[in-house]
């Protein structure tokens, strides 16, 4: 099982970065290998939704299916794989702190077929990828 915990400090009020965050339409601008990301249920986004998403990682092109298990906003989102070659559970945790906003994120995954193969490096690979993307999203959101 690989786990990721990750931190980062965002200097932008807390609304802002969980409207942000937990909008799959903007993945693409701030998740590396995320080509596209959306809600595949109808309604408003809630526990039960439906997400559906295309990434390229480790040179492979992978189609997955995700389900919200905690929507609570401003505070935090949850989400399981119900479809794909990995398996996870992810937690993503808003917290207002000075004139910005903490996020926290957590992921638990269990990689199949090629990935298993691989699972040391694949861990390794997320965890750089997951700081990079955290980067990322500061930059983008303190930009603005």
């Amino acid at each position: 099982m690989i786990k990721i915990e990750y931190s980062v400090y965002i200097n932008r009020p807390h609304q802002e970065v969980f409207d942000f965050v937990s909008n799959p339409a903007n993945d693409p601008q701030w998740v590396g290998p995320v080509e596209s990301a959306k809600l595949v249920s109808e309604g408003p986004v809630g526990v039960g939704s439906i997400l559906s998403s295309e990434a390229k990682f480790m040179g492979r092109n992978l189609e997955s299916t995700s389900e919200y298990t905690v929507w609570d906003p401003p505070n935090q989102f949850a989400l399981k794989s119900v479809g794909g070659p990995i398996s996870y559970e992810q937690t993503v945790t808003f917290n207002a702190k000075d004139t910005g906003t903490q996020l926290n994120l957590s992921i638990q995954a269990d990689v199949g077929g090629f990935f298993k193969l691989a699972e040391g490096l694949v861990g390794k690979q997320l965890n750089k990828q997951v700081e990079t993307d955290f980067i990322t999203l500061k930059s983008l959101l303190e930009a603005e």
